[in-house]
């Protein structure tokens, strides 16, 4: 399939094959030619299809380009034609992955950086990704009649119950350092057994360092430098009177910063590769008590089922391996709803 292919040149999104794309078909919709004739469906002498939007309107924000990536995908999926808000300062990878498709597919992408002013009003479904102000702006705008999916702004974080190895440190660096931890998916804190909190956030500073030199930050404004130098000061100044504070940072630059501290409450992260390291508390929901509505994806390690059954219930749409938390598969179910089922119609027939 072109999708797939397409889908190749772009490390960011993972593996994904025609059986991915398909098998999400057949997840949400039951079987792949729902879209083309009507099939059984309930009680005996009930059929149905499906009906996808003819025109589908993604506002795509500029932190993390995966996520344009996969909405665009699934909306070329189920045959719509696509039209792409993208940021004033671009995205590139948008119009790479339109090159990568064939004519026939291609012509049903449209990008702009600028939003047209009929788009919205054409639109048959609408899919907007951004701050809570940029949500509620567009959910004002549509029609009763237009289908309306919003990602708002999402927490996420990393939990390792256990890894006397530290074999999770490297992919914690990665997960915190890709894209800057500028998307829903980039974890804030990570909570680690108490005994090895801190000999963990100081092998953690070490690989944030090694990931820089790698992949070093995109510059900050002044404003954003200001935020990071003043939190790193109240830190140190913290750690002089409190053993269960500590810092490590970057020298000469605000490139990483590692901060632990003991308080085990969930604590929003300035972003720009800046983490809380906090010891795991015996009960952590009431820890995130404060941001439960708003999470998105938990980190673990080990990743073991009963790891996973432990946090289900805390209020996160996914949870994942420590090192994947930026890799989400084409399947997932996105701020814990289906991604297909949201943007069609359903026509019954009953004999």
């Amino acid at each position: 399939m072109h999708l797939a292919q397409a889908a190749r040149h772009f490390p960011l999104l993972g593996p994904v094959t025609e059986e991915d794309l398909m098998g999400l078909i057949r997840t949400e919709f039951g079987r792949e030619d729902i879209f083309e004739q009507f099939i059984p469906y309930g009680q005996e002498g009930h059929l149905t299809r499906v009906v996808a939007p003819q025109r589908i309107l993604h506002i795509i924000s500029g932190n993390t380009p995966h996520a344009g990536l996969q909405t665009l995908i699934r909306g070329l999926l189920i045959g719509a034609y696509n039209w792409c808000k993208i940021p004033s300062a671009g995205l590139p990878e948008m119009a790479r992955f339109r090159e990568y498709l064939p004519f026939e597919l291609a012509r049903r992408v449209e990008i702009a950086c600028d939003l047209p002013g009929d788009w919205v009003g054409q639109a048959d479904a609408v899919i907007v990704f951004g701050g809570d102000d940029t949500v509620e702006y567009f959910r004002q705008c549509v029609r009763s009649n237009q289908r309306f999916v919003a990602h708002a702004h999402r927490f996420s974080f990393g939990v390792v119950f256990d890894d006397p190895e530290f074999a999770s440190v490297a992919g914690a660096a990665r997960d915190v350092s890709l894209f800057d931890q500028q998307g829903c998916l980039s974890p804030h804190v990570l909570y680690v057994r108490a005994e090895i909190a801190r000999e963990y956030a100081s092998r953690l500073a070490d690989a944030m360092e090694a990931f820089h030199k790698e992949n070093p930050r995109a510059g900050l404004c002044m404003a954003d430098e200001s935020e990071i130098t003043s939190l790193r000061d109240e830190f140190l100044f913290r750690a002089a009177t409190d053993p269960g504070v500590a810092i490590w940072k970057s020298e000469d630059s605000t490139a990483w910063t590692v901060l632990l501290d003991s308080n085990p409450h969930f604590t929003p992260s300035c972003l720009n590769r800046v983490i809380f390291v906090k010891p795991l508390p015996e009960e952590l929901a009431p820890s995130l008590r404060r941001v439960r509505t708003q999470l998105s994806t938990v980190g673990i390690f080990p990743a073991t089922a009963e790891n996973a059954r432990q946090l289900a219930m805390i209020g996160v749409s996914r949870i994942c391996p420590i090192g994947k938390m930026q890799l989400p598969a084409i399947t997932w179910h996105h701020d814990g709803r289906p991604v297909l089922a949201p943007l069609v119609r359903w026509i019954d027939f009953e004999v």
